[in-house]
């Protein structure tokens, strides 16, 4: 099943390329989408990583990165030989099939649905520093549910390119931290022993609890491949732009941790019994004051909601994914007609989010982010086992290949294994329900409704070909009529319409199908003129 499986994996690959998306990333944009996929672990996760096991945190971080390491350079290879739109939920379904596909697409989804709960969460404690600075009271929790319906209400009007946002963010972000880290060798507390011995004290058990619990601040470092149609180079800059990313963001981590843990004296990091939330305003604080500290605060404020709004743009797009790929139902990839966005997945991510902020503590949707990300690394270093164990049946043969395979993916898959372990039952009760609930779609939905493309889709261009004059002017008229929008584009629903209207007789599943294969960007609608031009070339 699996052979099978990857020999139509690479047919479509192969397919992909041919129709790509225009490539307009460089390595620039490579390094800064996935470093602003993982700055929000850093405003987070050191106050509750201390928790576990003091101040030796720093070296939790590089314990982290070393379980990292494999996965990236996992995906780096994949993304080389499959620089298509999609990421890790592509690369598994098409790899192990629809069931496993199920299952990683709804864990995957709840990994960043988590993740960016996490980082409203994150966001609220550091924004009630700045009211409280400027004496206005607001209720931590509203805030954080606040904020989710306003980047919901963003995601849904489509205001989705916050790249052009997200840039100068990261660039502020990363100069103040660099500064914050070489202001504090110049405090008058700085004592480099105190984390240099957290680190040998602590045990090996609270270094490895402690290095699960951070991994979810690594988490976006891989994001970056979800849009591997749009790099340019891909084979060179994916892997170069991920490596280089996870490196800033090793060396930026522990340094800040090792620092932190250097200036600020005493157990700062637990207040009345409670873990401190905004660790960076504590460290900008202590270091150049209050004031420092507020305007700190304010902008992790800035990069946190940018992630999120990133995050649930994400999100929601891996239940997009599943509904084309006929793993869910059809209104999951249906978009809007007026702002062109799939609004059924975003605002069921948006009210996951809303759960999960409400109810689950934020030390255990941590937990829980970071079990589902470990699991979908250990799965991605199982795929580059497979394909290159089968590469000669199947020409798996991309230009990037993971150096010390396969030593470095047995490490991921180990070392990945002992830190679930060590991330307790939350992990594993979130990993079961990933199966249950994974399984039980695919087998109640997935398994009747996904069926292979090429036999609609090839007698859907034999017939579209041999149209006359008279019939290609019908299909135009029909095609522009159901354009409800009148922007030019056909949604899905819109599209079945059209094909009813010109009575073609094709099942709900295979017109999706059609769309698909139309719908070059993934993005949930067509554009009329270019499909029809794109049987006017190949009858030429």
């Amino acid at each position: 099943m699996v052979g099978s499986n990857i020999e139509s994996f690479m047919q479509s690959v192969s397919d992909d390329i041919k129709t790509t998306l225009k490539r307009t990333i460089g390595l620039a944009g490579v390094v800064i989408i996935s470093l602003s996929a993982m700055l929000p672990g850093i405003f987070v996760t050191p106050t509750f990583a201390a928790e576990i096991m003091g101040p030796g945190i720093w070296l939790a971080y590089l314990l982290a990165a070393s379980v990292v390491l494999p996965g990236a350079l996992s995906k780096s290879e994949l993304s080389s030989g499959m620089p298509t739109s999609g990421g890790s939920y592509v690369f598994l379904q098409r790899t192990y099939g629809p069931l496993i596909g199920t299952i990683s697409g709804l864990g995957l989804w709840m990994s960043f649905l988590l993740k960016s709960a996490f980082s409203l969460i994150g966001f609220s404690a550091y924004f009630i520093v700045v009211t409280e600075y400027f004496d206005v009271e607001m209720e931590l929790i509203w805030l954080s549910m606040s904020a989710l319906v306003l980047i919901t209400i963003v995601n849904l009007l489509g205001v989705s390119k916050v790249k052009a946002v997200q840039t100068p963010i990261v660039v502020m972000t990363l100069l103040l931290l660099v500064g914050l880290c070489i202001a504090s060798f110049f405090t008058g507390d700085f004592d480099a022993s105190i984390p240099i011995d957290g680190a040998l004290d602590a045990s090996g058990w609270e270094l490895a609890e402690a290095a699960a619990f951070v991994f979810v601040a690594y988490a976006g470092v891989t994001k970056v491949a979800a849009i591997g149609g749009e790099v340019k180079s891909p084979e060179k800059n994916l892997p170069a732009g991920i490596l280089l990313s996870l490196l800033i963001a090793t060396v930026l981590y522990s340094a800040i941790a090792f620092l932190m843990m250097a200036t600020i004296p005493g157990e700062w990091w637990i207040v009345d019994g409670k873990v401190v939330e905004n660790p960076i305003y504590e460290f900008a604080r202590v270091i150049a004051g209050t004031e420092l500290g507020v305007i700190a605060a304010a902008l992790s404020v800035l990069t946190m909601i940018s992630m999120a709004l990133a995050g649930i743009l994400a999100s929601s797009r891996f239940l997009f994914a599943m509904a084309r790929d006929n793993l869910l139902p059809q209104a999951l990839e249906e978009v809007n007609i007026k702002y062109e966005t799939p609004h059924w997945p975003i605002l069921i991510t948006a009210l996951a989010m809303g759960l999960a902020i409400f109810f689950v503590p934020l030390k255990d949707v941590v937990k829980l982010a970071s079990g589902f990300k470990i699991m979908i690394f250990i799965m991605i270093n199982s795929c580059v086992i497979i394909l290159r164990r089968t590469s000669a049946e199947h020409g798996w043969n991309p230009q990037y290949k993971s150096p010390m395979y396969p030593a470095i993916q047995f490490w991921g898959i180990i070392a990945g294994g002992i830190l679930i372990a060590f991330i307790g039952s939350k992990a594993f009760i979130g990993g079961a329900a990933a199966i249950v609930a994974g399984s039980a779609t695919y087998y109640l939905y997935g398994k009747q409704h996904a069926i292979a493309q090429q036999t609609p889709i090839a007698s859907f261009r034999k017939q579209f070909q041999s149209s006359t004059p008279s019939q290609h002017h019908n299909r135009v008229t029909a095609f522009h009529a159901a354009d409800l929008g009148g922007k030019n584009h056909l949604t899905l629903r819109e599209f079945q319409n059209a094909l009813k209207a010109l009575g073609f007789k094709y099942t709900s599943d295979e017109s999706r199908c059609i769309f698909h294969n139309a719908d070059l960007d993934e993005n949930g609608v067509i554009d009329i003129d270019e499909f029809f031009d794109s049987f006017n070339l190949e009858q030429e």
